[in-house]
């Protein structure tokens, strides 16, 4: 199958190692990847923060690049929670009904790359190996937005040698969001102790997550605690075979 890879601005800006990760788990998987190199963003950032117009052209410009695209995938869960649910309140404030037309055409063939994997190819074994213990970071996105459920869990524990570990309270929000955590930076932070207090009583080696923006923030604290824990996209470690991060 032709899957066309949106990467998001965030991961090919800061987390460029997770494209390449979905491309190597695709191709693997036997599938062609193709990178429209047009896209730019899907512009959450801007319709989050009260820029409508220019989300709007954003979106069209998503619409124009990924018109003849036979399937989308997007490992990030909050830029698919984007298009799913503000794509179409755009689209309905359009004075031009094409626009609907061309979302209501566009969102079938949108998914995360954990729905992409599960439900569309019907597959939890990527080939992988990770002989580490994982804990798994449920991002508000993923969780509220895609609800994408077991997925990422049932993808991880496909991995040869991986052995995963539950993170308590899982459902709570890291203290990102976005703008929040520039916003409100008190909350954010109180928030980002709680969780990685969760995540250091696994005593996993690996914090893991379908959206680079939550690990960043996490990741970012783990670092300054010099706590030994990495944050890695869950592609990365799908897409690992033996004798990587070893």
């Amino acid at each position: 199958m032709n899957v066309s890879l949106f990467i998001t601005c965030y991961n090919d800006t800061l987390f460029p190692a997770t494209g390449k990760a979905v491309v190597a788990v695709l191709e693997r998987l036997g599938h062609t990847v193709e990178f429209p190199q047009a896209q730019t963003c899907c512009g959450q950032m801007h319709y989050n923060t009260g820029y409508q117009n220019d989300a709007r052209r954003m979106m069209l410009h998503f619409l124009e690049v990924f018109r003849d695209a036979e399937t989308i995938c997007v490992p990030s869960a909050s830029c698919v929670a984007m298009i799913r649910e503000h794509f179409p309140k755009m689209a309905a404030a359009s004075p031009d009904a094409s626009v609907g037309r061309d979302v209501d055409a566009l969102l079938p063939r949108v998914y995360e790359f954990c729905e992409l994997l599960v439900d569309k190819f019907r597959t939890v074994d990527t080939g992988a190996s990770f002989p580490h213990t994982v804990t798994l970071h449920t991002t508000c996105h993923s969780l509220r937005g895609t609800k994408i459920g077991e997925r990422p869990v049932q993808l991880l524990r496909a991995v040869r040698g991986l052995s995963y570990v539950e993170l308590p309270q899982a459902d709570q929000c890291c203290g990102f969001g976005g703008t929040f955590a520039i916003k409100n930076a008190d909350v954010s932070a109180a928030m980002l102790s709680d969780k990685v207090r969760a995540i250091l009583d696994t005593q996993a080696e690996i914090c893991t997550a379908v959206d680079n923006s939550c690990l960043m923030h996490i990741g970012g604290a783990l670092s300054r605690q010099r706590a030994g824990v990495r944050c890695l996209h869950l592609a990365e470690i799908l897409a690992s075979t033996p004798g990587e991060f070893a």
